[in-house]
């Protein structure tokens, strides 16, 4: 019985300390799990399929909470890990999807008439988005000590932009049912969709820099590099909604100029899913980097979904049959990439979390889980 016991505590004190090790190295972009469910569930609806919808917001809602007590727990027990995140510029603009989930989270529950929890929702992620906006790029890239900061430039620093464009969203989203403060909610949806796309142009021109100017590895090719087609996706996204919006001196002041960038974007969108699947083959097909579940998977997950959805909402919002049969189209790969990317994700954790050590894992836990903060490089 004593043997049993200690036996038993053993195994408790092991598995508590993989979660541990786990929680210590979260990556910041973990949140990229609520924004690819979200915004394929937020498909799904649109597209009339909703029992997947509502499945795949049962994973967003959950996923959202789980990750919420994990990065709260992280902050409390491994502060100086946090602030390792918070200056690096490979890692730091990671932390901006905890916006984006926020926002996508509130998008889908408007979409079921929880209104007030989509303000609420917004309010939190439009205060942070506006905190981060200016903490991010201090600590991460004007005051680092590595120079030049652009050799440090990669996909996720194009996610500042879809938490831009996820305020603008949720802005358009909830302002048909507050009438009152219309005004204020298209003030907010055209200044986050406005600085979403200077922030676009930024990212990119500091992106290409990098890509051009210093050895690119097939390694240095990681899956945030899709990115740059999921922010171009969601400021066509939240355009078109914008352009849906009730008339309102700032929308009124701005309708046509969006509505003709929202189909630009697209196109640019687009354009650019050629070159990234293109990347991929080179890094794993010509190079042999080993195809392996990794945390920024959900950086490759939310593009597609995003893409998918905006061909929807431009459709709507502009009358273009063609990129709506797109999005329709498209949303079915979404869906793939999530369902394996999930699949995946949940058996990784059970080999390097739940499962003792020489039971389909390895007392170390490999680069690229769920608890490795290295990937976002």
């Amino acid at each position: 019985m004593t043997s049993t016991a200690g036996s038993r505590t053993d195994t408790t004190g092991r598995l508590r300390g993989r979660l541990q090790h786990a929680v210590h190295g979260l990556t910041p972009g973990y949140f990229a799990l609520v924004m690819g469910s979200g915004i394929i569930s937020v498909g799904m609806l649109l597209d009339g399929h909703i029992a997947l919808s509502v499945l795949l917001l049962v994973v967003c809602a959950v996923s959202f909470v789980v990750l919420l007590v994990l990065t709260a727990w992280r902050l409390l027990a491994y502060r100086d890990a946090v602030v390792d995140d918070f200056t690096d510029p490979r890692r730091g603009f990671g932390f901006f999807t905890v916006i984006a989930g926020t926002n996508v989270l509130g998008v889908r529950l408007a979409m079921d008439g929880h209104h007030e929890v989509t303000a609420g929702l917004l309010v939190v992620a439009g205060v942070t988005w506006l905190v981060l906006g200016y903490v991010v790029p201090w600590t991460a890239v004007l005051s680092s000590e590595q120079r030049p900061v652009v050799a440090t430039a990669n996909g996720t620093w194009f996610i500042w932009v879809v938490a831009s464009q996820s305020v603008a969203v949720s802005a358009a989203s909830i302002e048909p049912v507050f009438a009152a403060v219309r005004d204020e909610l298209a003030v907010v949806a055209v200044f986050s969709w406005s600085v979403g796309v200077f922030l676009y142009a930024a990212a990119g021109i500091f992106v290409s820099a990098r890509l051009m100017l210093y050895d690119l590895r097939p390694v240095d090719l990681t899956p945030p590099y899709w990115v740059a087609m999921g922010a171009s996706a969601i400021t066509v996204l939240a355009g078109a909604r914008i352009v849906e919006m009730a008339d309102a001196p700032m929308v009124d002041a701005t309708r046509g100029l969006i509505a003709g960038a929202s189909v630009s974007f697209w196109a640019f969108a687009t354009w650019l899913i050629p070159a990234l699947v293109a990347a991929g083959w080179w890094r794993h097909r010509t190079h042999g980097v080993p195809l392996v579940y990794e945390a920024t998977l959900w950086s490759v997950v939310f593009p597609l979904g995003m893409y998918a959805v905006a061909g929807l909402y431009l459709d709507q919002a502009n009358d273009l049959p063609v990129v709506g049969a797109v999005g329709a189209t498209w949303l079915w790969v979404a869906f793939a990439a999530w369902a394996l990317t999930l699949a995946a994700m949940i058996v990784h954790v059970v080999r390097t979390v739940v499962l003792p050590a020489g039971r389909g894992t390895t007392s170390a836990i490999p680069s690229g889980a769920v608890v490795s903060r290295r990937p976002d490089r």
